[in-house]
Order: structure tokens, then C-alpha cells, then sequence
């Protein structure tokens, strides 16, 4: 029979643990977290005064460090500058992309937007993009996404396409998102609806594996979110809810994913530099330039494996 004094040092140490973990996961992206934010990303769920136990020791001992509200595995206090600054940012930013999200909406066979990727973090670099997630109406993903992006061709000519990054669809034959890992649960929770509750709603419930991630966080369906239309959807709609919308849409995806395999066959690459590339499949289209979530599984694989072999040591 293991001691109970033995039983209560595992439990501190594994809640030292999921609290590093949850730090090293933010850590890749250089953003420190507040103690809500650390409690809402852990890996396991932990009561509050484990939780406020095992973050206090970690900061007397040195193996975290604080900088006001925020915790780090670096005792470097301009990453909380940094994000303080980006914070900012995201807040001049958010109304914005609200207002666009909301325009989305109004598109042919847009049935839900959502902010993800950093914005919905509260956070934003100088020049930063706003993503969009987009669900479609079943079997129309590729009409609608071919709609969106010819007008976003038109953005660029007054240099705003960043506004506009529709980076994932998917639609409501298959919300099921196939890759379960910390990288899909966490931008998954992260969304920030803007448009079509019963869609996203439907979406988060479907999705309920990334409670077996993230425990102690939850989705966000705001009350404000938006439910709006236009003439262009409801004639668009009304012409290709039949057969010819069908062939349209499967001749949009076939068209759209020859299209995309030359680009990579030659290269190409975005505004950024990075190499493109566009994942593909029936129900679903999302860019990944240069592999990013696999980029980020594996840092964030080799700093767990930094922390079993080194325990309570900051992380490089």
C-alpha cells in the first residue's frame, strides 16, 4: 500500500507537471498565460487549491517565473510586454473582424463564422491577419469557398486581403474534425463565433473529444453572434439547391485541388514566404503552409520529452 504522504507528493508532482505542460504548449508562440488561462488549458482536471499549490511552487522554487499577472517557463519579462501589446492590438482589432465575420455570413451557403487562429487568443501582431472558420451548407463547401475567395481577389486591389484569411471550411455533412491533439483542441475551444449559432453549435457538439484534452475549458457561443442574409444567398441558393448544384460544386473541388497541386509542385509561396499548400477533401479545405500543425505537435512533443527527462527544469 503506497503512503499517503508518498500518494499526495505524486499528486503535487503530476499537478506540477500539466501545469508546465500547459506552459509549454503557449511557450512555443512566446505567450506567457494568466492563472486563469493556465487552469483552462490544463491537460487534466485539478481542484483549486491543487491547481494554486502546485503554481506556487513552481514559482518559489524558480522552475516559473511571474511578471504581474502573467506566468512563464523564461524569466524574461519582455515576452508579458509583448503580449500586452498584442492584446491591445486584438481589441482594436476584434470589432472589426466581427463586422467582417458578419459580412461573411451573408454569402451563399455560409451557414456559420467564427474568428480562430491568434485573434481569437486576444492576441495580434503589427500587421496581423484575421483568420476566419467557415461551415457550409452539406455538399457546398466548394461553391461557397469559390464565392468568398473571387471576392477576396477583389480585396487586393485595396491591399486588405489580410482581413479576410478564410483559412479552414468545412461543412455540415462531416463537422467531425479528424486530427485529435492538443494543436486542433486548443484552437477548437479558442474559436470566437461570430455568425450562425445553430451550426457552431452543432460543430462544438460533435467536437466534444477535446474535453479528453482540455478538461477544464469550453467553447464559446456568444449571445451577440450575428444571424444575417442577403438577396445575392437567397437567389444563389435557390438556383443551385438541385442537381446542377451538385455538379457545380464537385466540378469547384476537383478544379480547386489540381489547381492547388501545382502550386506546391512549383513552390509556391504567400505574402509571408512561406511555402502554400491547401488540404483538401470532400467536406473540407483547409491551408497548412509549411506543415504548420505538424511544425507545432513536434516542438511541442520534444518539450514534453525535455520535461520527463529533465523534470522541473525551463525549457529551451
Amino acid at each position: 500500500m503506497i503512503p499517503l504522504s508518498d500518494l499526495k507528493n505524486f499528486s503535487a508532482e503530476k499537478a506540477e507537471l500539466t501545469i508546465l505542460k500547459t506552459l509549454a504548449y503557449f511557450d512555443i508562440f512566446d505567450y506567457p498565460l494568466t492563472e486563469g488561462e493556465i487552469k483552462n488549458f490544463l491537460g487534466i482536471s485539478l481542484s483549486d487549491d491543487q491547481f494554486r499549490s502546485a503554481l506556487a511552487e513552481l514559482v518559489l522554487s524558480t522552475t516559473i517565473f511571474r511578471f504581474s499577472e502573467f506566468y512563464s517557463l523564461h524569466n524574461t519579462p519582455a515576452k508579458a510586454e509583448r503580449r500586452l501589446a498584442g492584446n491591445r492590438r486584438a481589441q482594436q482589432l476584434l470589432a472589426k473582424a466581427f463586422k467582417i465575420g458578419a459580412f461573411l455570413h451573408r454569402f451563399p451557403y455560409v451557414r456559420a463564422v467564427a474568428i480562430s487562429g491568434s485573434l481569437s487568443k486576444g492576441y495580434a501582431e503589427e500587421k496581423g491577419d484575421i483568420d476566419f472558420f467557415i461551415i457550409t451548407k452539406g455538399s457546398r463547401l466548394w461553391i461557397a469557398r469559390t464565392i468568398l475567395h473571387l471576392f477576396k481577389k477583389l480585396t487586393f486591389l485595396t491591399r486588405r486581403q489580410h482581413l479576410y484569411c478564410m483559412n479552414y471550411f468545412i461543412d455540415e455533412d462531416a463537422l467531425g474534425i479528424r486530427e485529435k491533439n492538443v494543436y486542433t483542441a486548443t484552437e477548437i475551444v479558442t474559436l470566437f463565433p461570430v455568425a450562425g449559432s445553430s451550426a457552431i453549435m452543432k460543430f462544438f457538439e460533435i467536437n466534444k473529444w477535446v474535453e479528453e484534452w482540455l478538461p477544464q475549458s469550453s467553447s464559446a457561443v456568444h449571445s451577440k453572434m450575428a444571424e444575417t442574409s442577403s438577396l445575392f444567398k437567397r437567389c444563389t441558393e435557390g438556383c443551385l439547391n438541385n442537381n446542377l448544384g451538385n455538379k457545380v460544386d464537385n466540378f469547384f473541388f476537383k478544379w480547386t485541388t489540381n489547381r492547388w497541386k501545382r502550386k506546391e509542385r512549383r513552390g509556391a509561396r504567400n505574402s509571408k514566404g512561406r511555402i502554400m499548400n491547401l488540404v483538401t477533401g470532400r467536406h473540407f479545405a483547409k491551408s497548412d503552409p509549411e506543415a504548420f500543425q505538424k511544425k507545432i505537435i513536434n516542438l511541442y512533443e520534444d518539450k514534453i520529452r525535455n520535461l520527463k527527462n529533465h523534470p522541473f527544469r525551463v525549457i529551451n
